[in-house]
């Protein structure tokens, strides 16, 4: 299983709309890709404007080529990209070992 990090930054006074559509973009485009495994979002508690979304895929292809050349990632950022305050900063990951 690949781990991929979102590092995202929105714009000030946009947190309600920004979760609103970042779960209505995961509910509607990105879980229905190939080798989607699951997500998990956190928001900042120093900086509110902070999000960390983590989304778990099968392999790294999942995500960078099945997902980002299809038709689904610009349909992705059209929903999310709007509230983005500067590029999030992607970066993926690989299991090494976990608690029981």
């Amino acid at each position: 299983m690949i781990l991929e990090i979102a590092d995202i930054r929105i714009h000030p006074g946009q947190n309600a709309a920004f979760e609103q559509a970042i779960e209505q973009g995961i509910a509607q485009v990105i879980s229905q890709a190939k080798g989607f495994e699951g997500f998990k979002i956190n928001k900042g508690i120093e900086n509110t404007e902070r999000y960390v979304l983590q989304i778990f895929w099968t392999t790294l292809e999942n995500h960078t080529i099945d997902f980002r050349q299809s038709a689904a990632f610009p349909a992705w950022r059209a929903i999310v990209g709007p509230f983005f305050a500067s590029p999030p900063i992607v970066e993926h990951f690989e299991l090494i070992t976990k608690s029981a």
